[in-house]
């Protein structure tokens, strides 16, 4: 991957059923492979938005979005790099009570990592950590090596630009604008 960087595909749209599916085959006819994946309504009512990492060169990932934008269902889409973001991921960790409590340093771990627990109880302890992906990695590798881990899961991605406002709500805006100066225009 020498020239491939990672890319944050943000495309807003209605909740479309089949939707998913055909974003997805977009990325797959260029040969790219989704890295993370996180879907949810917007700060838009009506409005969901799809968050999607891929490692890509430029000009691919321009193209697989320029291609997204053209469908129907969708509002806008919109590819950044990592420096045009604030993201975070999720992780929550399974763990045995019994190998956890006999760990001496359970606090200072917990403190290292800025981890939380959620849940304990007589079977298994389960943390969160929140952070990127090298955080949640770290810890993960940390509790592998120290007593396992019985299970694992990370969130995709979640990311909102650095922007005032998302570019969306420039995008209506101005659309709404457009509207009324084309309905004010035919009614004179």
């Amino acid at each position: 991957m020498a020239d491939k960087t990672l890319y944050t595909v943000t495309i807003f749209s209605e909740n479309t059923v089949g939707l998913l599916n055909q974003i997805t085959i977009i990325f797959t006819r260029r040969q790219l492979n989704i890295e993370t994946l996180s879907v949810s309504p917007s700060a838009l009512e009506g409005i969901h938005k799809f968050t999607i990492t891929t490692f890509s060169d430029e000009y691919t990932i321009d193209k697989v979005v320029k291609q997204i934008d053209k469908r129907v269902d969708i509002l806008k889409a919109f590819y950044n790099t990592d420096e045009d973001l604030v993201f975070q991921e999720i992780a929550l960790y399974k763990l045995s009570t019994e190998l956890f409590l006999k760990m001496g340093s359970v606090e200072d771990l917990i403190r290292k990592h800025n981890a939380r627990i959620l849940e304990i109880n007589e079977v298994c302890v389960v943390l969160e950590k929140t952070g990127h992906y090298a955080e949640t990695k770290a810890l993960f590798k940390e509790l592998s090596e120290m007593i396992g881990v019985l299970q694992f899961i990370r969130s995709g991605r979640i990311a909102i630009n650095k922007s005032k406002v998302e570019r969306l709500s420039d995008m209506l805006a101005l659309m709404e604008k457009k509207k009324q100066e084309k309905e004010k225009a035919t009614n004179e």
